[in-house]
């Protein structure tokens, strides 16, 4: 397929990028994956996006590493009232900023990135992906994002849609790819701008050059609804974007004279952030999708939208709200079940559309049967969309996915355990099938899952008040296999060669990513993908006070303690301690009708006799005190007061 600079969606003003209104925020979230907040709806001192981009310019420049500790005012940004009331919308009270992970700045360059969904975990560490907002990304820009300085590219509509990956080598490594052979080719590493490029310069101002061919034609000829690409631009400084965790996106190299760039750098700070407590509002009305028309954002024509795109959004935009399944359409709508066998990678947004459209109609029994069979499919693609249309069944799901996991596939088990943290009431039946699988499966994968599985359980019985006396043995649990599972050295390294090219081990069945110590000699280059999903599932369950752990709190406080003190895998010191941090700072408040609802403290409990735990606070500042590196975005996130964090970041500052 022939492609231009048409081909590329753009908004249908002249002017600025279109930044979302709070009415629109999670209708546009639901359909679009992607929404911008503009710098004067932050609610922060417009001084301070000049302040951390000429405190971001001059360390840049000198080779710093860049960090919060550096910059403490990127925390203001992330705590300010605009950014928390989206988040909050979006992903729940005290959602989680994962540690150690990208939340550092990008600065922009001569290169471009390939089309790619970031993982789950951090950094290349696998697992199921939510179609559910569990996962959103954060950036922030603290300059002005012109069309020419590298502005990100993005893919809206397309974050139902992916690929296979369980046995597909070029997706083992978490980040799925659109076009691995941009990588492959050595594409990747080469320069569309800049002064080594052997393009011509109108070439790359009008975007003619291969790369930007290859990138048009990548998303192009997928043959998915409504997707093209799309850059983020304009942006006036301070603004930040987010977007779906499982959007498709890239870096994009800048358009602009080269010899500029050192004089006016363009950073990027992205954050990834999760949700710990799950929607308890109101239903609102039925959208029109196809009645909105043209999308002021990326120009897209919604009349265009075909139901396969539209039931899914009808979907999860209820679900935003409620943090259930729509109800059943009453009138009798067709279904082409056997379209969710269909083949081919075009064909992705038919069968999770059909699946959809099974999960709504108004014959439960019928679109149980149908799914039930298509999950144990030998097709990957056939049981990744029996798995979200029985997620978007519902609780009625529970039995299917229960005897899932006790199949002797295990990438059926696999399916089990995902959905049973996805949709399942937690009862001694579902409890006891998770912990099982955590405890004696023999994939990495499923118990990895498994571990995640525990935390969307709790949060949701949190939520519901269904099996909420069962959350201390969630908890234990997880407790258990963190005592049992060991970390590995990073595959990139095991392997010798890129995370992108590593493969499945006699040991370990999924990419459990790269190791990384910082540059500290307290850290190893390890990971564990159970350890890691695990401590995620902790930090859900954590964020609900002490009171839900029950008889499990001291263990845990313990358990959470030594993994500090002794752990060498930098990211589950980082989850630990952003665990423990939201037993001791996160404060309760009453509970209402639909659960126990909790927010940090409006006077940030840091002093004594405030907050939820003042000893496990006590044990939580002398941890800080013996940490050679921090990461404090998600620790200020969970209730750590900002002006304590000069206690602990001089020698941060002083690092080269």
């Amino acid at each position: 397929m022939m492609s231009n600079p048409a081909d590329i969606a753009q908004p249908r003003t002249d002017g600025g990028l279109p930044y979302t209104t709070p009415g629109d925020l999670l209708r546009d979230f639901a359909s679009r994956g992607l929404v911008a907040l503009s710098p004067e709806d932050l609610g922060v001192s417009p001084e301070i996006h000049d302040v951390i981009y000429e405190k971001e310019r001059e360390a840049f420049n000198a080779g710093r590493y860049i960090t919060a500790a550096l910059i403490p005012e990127i925390l203001d940004v992330i705590e300010s009232p605009g950014v928390v009331a989206a988040c909050d919308a979006l992903l729940g009270r005290n959602w989680a900023i994962v540690p150690f992970t990208h939340n550092t700045p990008f600065p922009s360059g001569a290169r471009d990135q390939h089309w790619h969904k970031d993982d789950n975990g951090p950094y290349n560490l696998r697992k199921h992906r939510h179609h559910q907002a569990i996962q959103v990304e954060m950036l922030y820009y603290p300059q002005e994002v012109r069309h020419d300085n590298g502005p990100t590219a993005v893919v809206p509509y397309s974050q139902y849609w992916t690929f296979n990956h369980e046995e597909n080598h070029d997706n083992f490594a978490g980040a799925d790819h659109l076009d691995f052979g941009y990588q492959v080719s050595g594409m990747e590493g080469s320069a569309v701008s800049g002064p080594t490029s052997k393009y011509d310069t109108e070439d790359i101002v009008n975007r003619r050059t291969p790369h930007d061919i290859r990138m048009r034609e990548a998303i192009l000829n997928t043959g998915w609804p409504l997707v093209a690409p799309f850059e983020a631009a304009p942006l006036k400084a301070g603004s930040v974007v987010l977007y779906s965790h499982n959007l498709f996106h890239r870096g994009n190299h800048r358009r602009d004279d080269w010899r500029t760039w050192k004089a006016r750098p363009r950073f990027m700070w992205r954050f990834w952030l999760c949700r710990t407590t799950d929607p308890r509002g109101e239903a609102r009305d039925e959208v029109d999708w196809r009645g909105l028309g043209i999308d002021a954002m990326t120009g897209v024509d919604l009349a265009q939208a075909p139901e396969d795109a539209t039931i899914v959004w009808r979907h999860h935009h209820h679900w935003l709200h409620t943090g259930r399944p729509p109800p059943r359409r009453e009138r009798d709508a067709s279904v082409n079940a056997p379209q969710l066998h269909a083949k081919g990678e075009a064909a992705e947004a038919t069968r999770i559309g059909v699946a959809y459209r099974l999960a709504s109609h108004r014959d439960g029994a019928l679109a149980l049967r149908l799914l039930g069979e298509a999950l144990h499919s030998e097709r990957e693609s056939v049981r990744r969309a029996a798995t979200y249309g029985l997620v978007a069944l519902g609780s009625d799901a529970t039995d299917i996915f229960l005897d899932a996991t006790k199949s002797a596939v295990k990438w059926v088990r696999k399916a089990g355990v995902y959905g049973l943290g996805d949709v399942a009431p937690l009862d001694e039946r579902v409890l006891n099938a998770v912990a099982d699988r955590l405890a004696e499966d023999p994939s990495v994968y499923v118990r990895s899952v498994a571990a995640n599985a525990l935390g969307c359980l709790g949060r949701r019985a949190v939520a519901t008040g269904a099996g909420r006396s069962l959350v201390p043995r969630c908890v234990g649990a997880l407790v258990e296999s963190l005592g049992r599972e060991e970390n590995r050295l990073g595959m990139n390294i095991a392997q010798d060669r890129s995370i992108k090219f590593v493969r499945p081990t006699d040991e370990c069945d999924v990419c459990e990513g790269i190791g990384i110590n910082y540059s500290t000699e307290r850290f190893k280059r390890v990971r564990s993908a159970v350890r890691e999903n695990a401590l995620t599932s902790m930090v859900v369950l954590c964020s609900h006070g002490t009171a839900v752990l029950g008889n499990e709190l001291e263990p845990t406080v313990a358990a959470l303690a030594d993994i500090v003190r002794t752990d060498e895998n930098v990211f589950s010191v980082g989850l630990a301690l952003d665990s423990l941090n939201r037993l001791a700072n996160l404060v309760p408040q009453k509970p209402s009708p639909t659960g126990t609802a909790f927010c940090p403290s409006p006077s940030r409990p840091n002093t004594p006799g405030a907050g939820n735990d003042p000893a496990i606070r006590t044990t939580l500042f002398d941890l800080l005190k013996h940490m050679p590196i921090h990461s404090f975005e998600p620790l200020v996130r969970s209730g750590l007061d900002p002006s304590v964090v000069r206690e602990f970041t001089q020698s941060e500052i002083e690092r080269p």
